[in-house]
């Protein structure tokens, strides 16, 4: 598990770098433009505070793996972050519209990849919650 952690810690960092480049590639200046002050702000704030939550996940997956694995509170932080990630597998395929991605080849690409990798992190941090307990 320790293994998982750390590649986990690696995929959260870089997801979070990742989200610097989503203005510029999703356009927002044009598409923001028709928005409300508050709501071009609130897109702002909000994609920050979730990729430096992203961030913050993976830099504690990297720096306190024997803690996330071996302690109570690791566990419980673990069954925090499986849900989290259980909740975002969810949303998935809830809170998109597959016009997104179907019959598109990149789109459909990203979506399978995005649902492996919410899948691979809810099944590891909830099987490190629950190992000692089945």
């Amino acid at each position: 598990m320790h293994f998982h952690l750390k590649i986990i810690g690696l995929l959260l960092i870089t997801l979070a770098l990742v989200h610097a480049v989503f203005p510029k590639y999703f356009n927002w200046e044009k598409e923001l433009k028709s928005m409300s002050l508050i709501n071009r702000q609130m897109m702002t704030v909000h994609t920050f505070f979730i990729a430096l939550t992203l961030f913050l996940m993976g830099l504690l997956c990297i720096t306190a793996t024997n803690e996330l694995i071996e302690t109570y509170l690791g566990k419980i932080i673990c069954l925090g972050f499986g849900i989290f990630w259980a909740v975002r597998l969810v949303i998935q395929f809830f809170g998109y519209s597959p016009s997104l991605w179907k019959g598109k080849t990149f789109e459909t690409i990203v979506h399978v990849l995005f649902t492996l990798l919410w899948l691979y992190l809810s099944v590891v941090f909830f099987k490190l919650h629950f190992d000692d307990m089945l």
